[in-house]
């Protein structure tokens, strides 16, 4: 029976609370909307409450706290306690800039269990440049320090490009002398904002393969000492990822007004019908809201992806990048070597420009 059949979903294990789209850095890949929604439509504490309650019910086990900032939430204790009194995992993913050390002490009070920090170089000079904000790499090491002083444990995101790829075994140095346990080496992703700036964000493929050969022997020099997450960026690789492990499948997103998303750019694909929790519970949403039904399980494939050994695997790859490259949400993500179009894929991997990035303000 194919996964998208009513009363077949695999039940959510994450859940991503886009808490606001205000955010004080404005970095040229930030993965928000291209239109931003607005503090008078946040939804109020006690909705997010209730959402973290429906979570619960339905199987989430962690929730991430996201934005843009959720530092510009003055409720985020009472939030986070919240997430917490839900029995769920909570992970705040932060940019540092606004957390206090009065905010943290009462995040840690009400609960929190992990933060995750984004460092974009490092660098503190390139570091600054990239996210549009002087000082913001000065007070990433002062949260980090905070937050291992609290005995909090601590991610870092290393968002990776052009302009810092060549200094991963760097990124990996700050992020243990930092206190962190894990470090994410994430490859920019271009849809949204990032699709902008993709000729100055665009990584060669030598960096690529220099990048691939450092990962692999940092995880063997600091093994068990760090956790080292990183995957060959999408445009370079030979098979696409599963995109948040299968749409509808692994997790699900809510954005700061409610709106329930498969994915995180789901809104980039045209004809999609979003529920909203002000609406509808978040069950009844998994269960049977038509944007999370249009790409669960594997019925709606297309060649070559349907009658692929690896259907079940990748799922088909990411279906914002299959509409970004191909304009048809159903198309095999293009990063596949299987693809119909996977040659304008290198293509594109091989325009790289000198270009000043395009700040998002």
């Amino acid at each position: 029976m194919d996964a998208a059949t009513h009363g077949s979903a695999p039940r959510p294990l994450g859940l991503l609370a886009e808490l606001t789209h205000r955010c004080p850095l404005a970095c040229p890949y930030c993965s928000n909307p291209l239109a931003l929604e607005g503090r008078t439509d946040e939804l109020d504490t006690a909705t997010w409450a209730r959402v973290f309650r429906e979570a619960a019910g339905l199987g989430v086990l962690q929730v991430h706290l996201s934005g843009g900032e959720p530092a510009a939430r003055r409720d985020l204790v009472e939030i986070t306690q919240a997430a917490h009194d839900a029995s769920l995992y909570t992970n705040l993913i932060t940019s540092a800039v606004g957390v206090t050390d009065k905010l943290l002490g009462g995040l840690s009070d009400a609960g929190l269990d992990h933060v995750q920090i984004s460092i974009q170089d490092s660098e503190a000079e390139s570091a600054d440049h990239i996210a549009g904000y002087k000082g913001a790499f000065k007070r990433k090491q002062a949260l980090a320090a905070q937050v291992t002083a609290l005995k909090i444990p601590l991610t870092v995101n290393a968002v990776m490009h052009r302009a810092n790829i060549d200094r991963i075994g760097e990124m990996v140095d700050l992020a243990l002398a930092l206190g962190a346990t894990r470090v994410e080496i994430a490859h920019a992703q271009y849809y949204g904002w990032a699709l902008k700036n993709r000729g100055a964000l665009m990584p060669t493929a030598e960096q690529v393969a220099r990048s691939t050969v450092a990962v692999e022997a940092l995880r063997a020099k600091y093994h068990g000492a760090i956790v080292i997450d990183a995957v060959v960026p999408d445009y370079h690789a030979r098979y696409p990822k599963a995109c948040v492990g299968g749409w509808g499948r692994r997790s699900l997103n809510v954005t700061p007004s409610g709106k329930v998303l498969p994915c995180h750019a789901a809104e980039t694909l045209p004809g999609l019908e979003f529920w909203n929790v002000r609406e509808h519970s978040l069950a009844d949403i998994w269960d049977n809201a038509p944007s999370f039904m249009a790409f669960r399980g594997t019925d709606w494939m297309q060649e070559p992806c349907r009658s692929c050994a690896r259907r079940e695997v990748d799922f088909g790859g990411c279906r914002c990048q299959a509409f970004a490259l191909t304009g048809d949400a159903r198309a095999t993500d293009p990063v596949c070597h299987l693809s119909p179009h996977h040659a304008h894929v290198g293509e594109l991997a091989g325009v790289q420009e000198d270009a000043p990035y395009t700040y998002r303000r």
